[in-house]
C-alpha cells in the first residue's frame, strides 16, 4: 500500500497598506489605500515611506481565499502612529 500525500500548498495571502491623516475634527481619515501589495516586504517599505508623509500608516497581511470567503486573523507587518482597528 502507498500513500501519497500531497504537499500543502500555500495559501494565498491578503496584503494592504493604509495611511491616514487627520481631519479638522481630529478624525482619522483614509489618505492612502487600502493599497494591495505583492509581497509582505514591498508593504513594509510602501508603509514606512507614507510614515513620513501621514499621520498614521499601517501594513497588514493575512491569510486569504476570497473565493470561499476564507480569511485568516490579520498580522500587522509595521505600524506608525495610532491606526484605528480595521478587519
Amino acid at each position: 500500500m502507498t500513500t501519497h500525500v500531497l504537499p500543502e500548498q500555500k495559501k494565498p495571502k491578503l496584503i494592504v497598506v493604509v495611511a491616514f491623516d487627520r481631519g479638522d475634527d481630529g478624525e482619522l481619515f483614509p489618505m492612502y489605500g487600502p493599497a494591495d501589495q505583492q509581497s509582505e516586504e514591498r508593504a513594509i517599505r510602501t508603509a514606512k515611506a507614507l510614515a513620513g508623509k501621514h499621520v498614521d500608516a499601517i501594513a497588514r497581511s493575512r491569510d486569504a481565499d476570497p473565493a470561499l470567503g476564507d480569511y485568516g486573523p490579520p498580522e500587522t507587518l509595521f505600524v506608525s502612529g495610532d491606526v484605528p482597528d480595521m478587519e
